[in-house]
């Protein structure tokens, strides 16, 4: 049992994946699928799927694995549902990565610390604990939530909060 700090940052990610998930429940995949407000890429299956590579992503980057290129040439489709995705695959795909995120919440050294990939949104040079990326996580599933909580609100009217 977590208590303490490894609690609240459990405790804290998966109140945002909460919100996350709400945003899905009783669609069809078609629904899941469309892009109901002005944009080339944002689809409530997307997110989904675009949050579970990114908290994968940094999973990775917190235990210590070089930082992937892999899927960079198909950058779009890791923001919609392609075909032969559905939702509920994608969920339970997210579902697998939340749980491995967890475990690491539970064991990691949360000083540890790794240096940042060479990319321009990153500060040069720079490194990250564990701790500050699991804290950027929740501040990005958060900021997805309320994506996905407009989109959910253009195709049905269901509010996530509200």
């Amino acid at each position: 049992m977590l208590t303490g700090e490894r609690a609240d940052l459990v405790q804290l990610l998966n109140r945002q994946r909460g919100f996350l998930r709400f945003t899905v429940q009783n669609l069809t995949d078609e629904q899941a699928a469309s892009q109901p407000v002005p944009s080339t890429t944002l689809s409530l299956g997307g997110l989904i799927k675009h949050v579970s590579a990114t908290e994968q992503s940094w999973y990775d980057f917190a235990t210590g694995a070089e930082a992937s290129q892999a899927g960079q040439e198909n950058w779009m489709d890791a923001f919609r549902m392609v075909e032969g995705e559905t939702l509920a695959g994608l969920l339970a795909d997210y579902e697998k990565v939340a749980a491995r995120t967890d475990d690491l919440i539970a064991t990691a050294d949360l000083d540890a610390s790794f240096p940042l990939p060479d990319a321009p949104w990153f500060e040069k040079g720079a490194s990250w604990s564990v701790r500050h990326v699991l804290i950027h996580l929740i501040a990005e599933i958060s900021q997805h939530a309320g994506h996905a909580d407009i989109i959910r609100e253009a195709i049905d009217g269901q509010k996530t909060m509200g």
